[in-house]
C-alpha cells in the first residue's frame, strides 16, 4: 500500500501567533511550499464529529481571508457532489459564495 504524508510547519511569534505557514507533502515533490493560511477539516470516527485546525498569519490581510473563506465553501460544494451526489446541496452552497462574493464587491466599492 502506497502512503502519502503532509506536513504543516508553523513558526510562531513570542505570544504564540503564527508569523509563517509552509507545509510539504510527499505527493507534492521536495519543495517547500508556503501559506498564509489553513483550514483543516478531520472527521473524527470515534466522535463521529468534526475536528478543525485555523490558523492564519498575523500579516494575512483580512479581505483575503473573506476570498479565502468563500474558497473553501466553494471546494466544500465540489467535495459534497463527489462525496455524494448531492447537487442541491453543492447548488445551495455555491448560491452562499456567490452572496457572500457580491457582498464583498458591494463592500469594496463603498470603500
Amino acid at each position: 500500500m502506497k502512503k502519502s504524508e503532509i506536513r504543516f510547519s508553523i513558526a510562531l511569534d513570542d505570544q504564540k501567533v503564527p508569523e509563517a505557514i509552509s507545509w510539504t507533502a510527499t505527493d507534492a515533490g521536495a519543495d517547500i511550499h508556503f501559506a498564509k493560511a489553513i483550514n483543516v477539516a478531520i472527521w473524527d470516527r470515534n466522535a463521529d464529529a468534526t475536528m478543525k485546525i485555523d490558523l492564519w498569519t498575523k500579516d494575512m490581510p483580512t479581505d483575503a481571508m473573506k476570498y479565502f473563506v468563500i474558497d473553501n465553501i466553494g471546494s466544500m460544494a465540489e467535495t459534497i457532489v463527489s462525496a455524494t451526489g448531492d447537487k442541491k446541496m453543492a447548488d445551495k452552497m455555491r448560491a452562499l459564495c456567490k452572496e457572500l462574493s457580491d457582498y464583498l464587491a458591494e463592500s469594496e466599492q463603498s470603500k
